[in-house]
């Protein structure tokens, strides 16, 4: 099964999967994230066997077709509203709540901005429930590597905001996923910003690019597998980037729901 470059491979083990995907593709494994939807089963003496399921997630470009050649990049420019095509977010990727592969629309300006200005005011009522004073400001983010897609990112500024955050970001995850909602159903359409509170999100993404580097270089003088802790979508997405140049790991993604975690292995 396949939707858009993203492919879905069966085979007798994870490897071969992995490899099957990749001559398909035709890219390299530091190329592709690798999501290991079930690690299959030789089962007693033949009986319960099943084959190992992997999703490659390419992190590269990569032609569809030799023909009709492809369209020049879309810009956002002032223009009436237009959705375009953009390649799935790796958390929606994984599965996310959904459990399923989801094709994100890349919204115009104008969209950008209606979701902004709604944002802002729902994530203003949350705060003022909350008796919570802060300042709430909103940028739009640089094309992401990957996607190049466009967000909205909200920064919530202030004093003492380490109760919007929580335990490894967690009260901050939640009240983005509310937030969201709220909007989602004023604008009756999907909403994907991001809420950020002091910069914590930039240094949790900083704190996990280190901590990839360390165990990868564990893994390659132990030559050892290593597991890292159970991550959201987006924070296993960083562990992937960082470690994409590594000539002597790889990465995968393993386990079910919320105990999702990447893997760093020894080629």
């Amino acid at each position: 099964m396949s939707e858009g470059r993203n492919i879905e491979i069966r085979r007798a083990t994870v490897e071969e999967a992995v490899e099957a995907g990749l001559a398909q593709l035709g890219l390299k494994r530091n190329d592709v994230i690798v999501d290991v939807i079930d690690e299959g089963s030789k089962g007693i003496l033949g009986l319960g066997a099943r084959e190992a399921v992997v999703r490659l997630v390419p992190m590269v470009t990569t032609p569809v077709a030799p023909t009709p050649p492809p369209p020049p990049p879309v810009r956002r420019q002032p223009s009436p509203p237009q959705r375009q095509p953009t390649p799935p977010k790796e958390g929606k990727v994984e599965g996310g709540r959904a459990g399923g592969t989801a094709v994100l629309a890349e919204f115009s300006t104008e969209e950008l901005e209606k979701e902004r200005d709604t944002a802002l005011d729902i994530m203003h009522t949350l705060l003022q429930k909350m008796q919570i004073e802060a300042e709430i400001t909103a940028v739009v983010t640089e094309p992401d590597d990957l996607t190049g897609r466009q967000i909205n990112l909200i920064q919530v500024t202030g004093r003492d905001l380490g109760v919007l955050i929580g335990p490894r970001g967690e009260t901050l995850n939640a009240l983005q996923y509310i937030g969201r909602l709220m909007v989602g159903h004023r604008l009756h359409q999907r909403a994907d910003f991001i809420v950020d509170i002091e910069g914590y999100r930039e240094r949790r993404k900083q704190a996990l690019a280190r901590l990839a580097e360390r165990m990868a270089g564990k893994v390659i003088k132990q030559r050892r597998p290593v597991s890292l802790e159970p991550m959201p979508p987006n924070e296993r997405r960083v562990i992937h980037m960082a470690l994409r140049e590594y000539a002597e790991v790889y990465t995968q993604s393993t386990g079910e729901g919320n105990r999702r975690r990447v893997r760093i292995l020894p080629k």
